[in-house]
């Protein structure tokens, strides 16, 4: 039977620490080649996470009325007040407040505890008309223009089914099944604010073992987390781990901080688009210069990053590749990239890098039009992306394999 190490770093004053270790024999081989990845994740009511829901759900909102609105959408969460700021151009009517006051409600703290500010205007017509009349395609009435310059990401590994990182999967895995806990009152007395971190221990670029788990939770004031520890466990941390390899070794961490009575905009101040890495893929890659959330999808940021995803993950998913990092660039005004880089780590012996994206030019539409109209992008489907990560999950039109066979006979 697998025995875990578990570790409380501090304990509530005048408690005794909590702390128990059962630790089997551990006669293992040094290995050549280790390395030791990480990733992490958040729950819907860590702060930022919660600007994102807001942002997105305004986008939402947006878009159910006018699927051709022009949105950009900040908000700040901080003690007692959200602000709401952006570019927004519809003709839909968004209830903004009553938004923010739902997702508040719906991610567990008190619509009437926080004051709520908006301050909106329309696109700027510099910006609209790049968009409208784009400079490499003046007289192609569908094409549209990047709506500002960037630089995206897309990344796809076969480490797991959801071809992402396994250090990803788990850390999403964990704050899910911790904000269900909370929902269901499976776990009595936590609190909507949670992060998950994960170690996963690395040989030859293939995970061997979770190495490290650790788990942050807000909880009630006279709850200790040596009380529902048991709980979380069989709930959430286990769950998790279903189909991942874990051993004797494994560390788990809760609560190093000792008290977690205090979370969300109460302890801090959260913002839209500030956990790019917890949105993507940790650090296994590079990160694009745009943020993802309360973005319409002229927005280049979000669009050419799903469909950046959406390359890499057809390439490995086609076994053309272990692993495969995929990278556009655009102009704004521009309908066709300025750039596109495929790198798949010299997992790919069918043919050099190079002629990988050309069979990427060749298969996919990059033009913003294109990659809105395959990835069906003017759909109010946002508000579920911005927790649990943008990738890695099957409902999303972006982690689809449908363009397989086309890359094959594309490189044939």
């Amino acid at each position: 039977m697998t025995q875990y190490v578990f570790y409380q770093a501090r304990s509530p004053p005048g408690c005794a620490p909590f702390c128990f270790s059962i630790n089997t024999n551990q006669h293992t081989k040094e290995k050549s080649m280790r390395t030791f990845y990480s990733a992490e994740s958040v729950t819907e009511g860590h702060p930022d996470k919660l600007c994102d829901l807001i942002a997105d759900n305004v986008l939402d909102a947006c878009l159910t009325g006018d699927p051709a609105s022009r949105v950009a959408c900040e908000v700040m969460a901080t003690r007692g007040h959200i602000i709401v700021a952006g570019e927004i151009t519809t003709e839909a009517n968004p209830d903004v407040f009553n938004i923010a006051r739902d997702v508040l409600h719906s991610v567990g703290y008190d619509p009437k505890s926080f004051q709520i500010d908006c301050y909106l205007h329309p696109q700027s017509p510099d910006i609209a008309g790049a968009v409208d009349v784009p400079a490499d395609s003046p007289e192609d009435d569908e094409a549209i223009g990047a709506g500002d310059q960037g630089i995206v990401i897309g990344y796809a590994c076969n480490e797991t089914s959801e071809l992402m990182p396994m250090p990803v999967v788990i850390a999403h895995r964990l704050t899910s099944l911790l904000t269900l806990a909370r929902m269901t009152d499976g776990v009595h007395g936590i609190g909507p604010d949670g992060k998950a971190m994960v170690v996963v221990e690395y040989e030859d670029d293939k995970p061997m073992r979770v190495a490290q788990i650790l788990l942050s939770v807000q909880h009630e004031a006279g709850v200790h987390i040596e009380d529902i520890q048991a709980e979380i466990f069989a709930q959430v941390i286990l769950p998790s781990l279903k189909g991942m390899p874990t051993d004797d070794r494994m560390e788990v961490i809760l609560n190093p901080s000792g008290s977690f009575v205090v979370g969300g905009p109460e302890a801090d101040t959260g913002l839209t688009g500030r956990k790019l890495m917890v949105d993507a893929y940790g650090p296994f890659v590079s990160q694009g210069g745009g943020a993802l959330s309360g973005k319409d999808p002229t927005k280049i940021d979000r669009t050419a990053a799903y469909m950046a995803r959406y390359i890499a993950k057809n390439i490995v998913a086609a076994n053309i590749a272990d692993r495969c990092r995929v990278a556009l660039t655009y102009a704004i005004g521009m309908a066709k990239p300025m750039a596109v880089t495929v790198d798949t780590f010299q997992t790919c012996f069918r043919c050099d890098d190079e002629y990988l994206a050309a069979a990427v030019r060749h298969v996919f539409d990059l033009t913003p039009a294109g990659m809105i109209e395959t990835l069906h992008l003017q759909q109010p489907i946002y508000a579920r992306t911005a927790v649990g990560g943008h990738f890695g999950r099957e409902d999303f039109p972006w982690e689809q394999v449908d363009k397989s066979s086309l890359l094959m006979r594309a490189l044939s």
